[in-house]
Parts: structure tokens; C-alpha cells; sequence
């Protein structure tokens, strides 16, 4: 996806920021971008949704 789409695009942050605004935010659609709060004009990396699934599910499992 576009930088330019992806501005348009609904952020969220984790539950878990508190507000603190030094965590990421993540857009979720056909592919998933993450970017830090902090450096947003640096961009996001973008993953597919099985990378993103894995990587949910080993953050997961390692808090756990």
C-alpha cells in the first residue's frame, strides 16, 4: 500500500500504551503497517497478515 493511501488509513495503538504515545501504532487491512508514534513521518513497515498473525501469536505466548 501507497504512503499516501496508508496516511488516509485508521491507527490505532495497543491497549496496553496507556496513552503514553512512545509505543507503535498498526493499520490493519489487506497488508499491515506498523510505525513508531514517535517518527511517524519516517514511514511504517508493512507485513502480510500470516506474518503479522505470527507475530502476534509469538508475542503472545512469550508474555504469557
Amino acid at each position: 500500500m501507497s504512503q499516501q493511501s496508508r496516511s488516509s488509513a485508521a491507527w490505532h495503538t495497543s491497549s496496553h500504551s496507556s496513552g503514553a504515545n512512545n509505543c507503535v501504532e498498526v493499520s490493519e487491512g489487506p497488508a499491515i503497517a506498523v510505525r513508531d508514534t514517535q517518527n511517524r513521518e519516517l514511514g511504517a513497515l508493512t507485513y502480510g497478515p500470516a506474518e503479522w498473525r505470527a507475530f502476534l501469536d509469538t508475542a503472545k505466548n512469550d508474555l504469557g
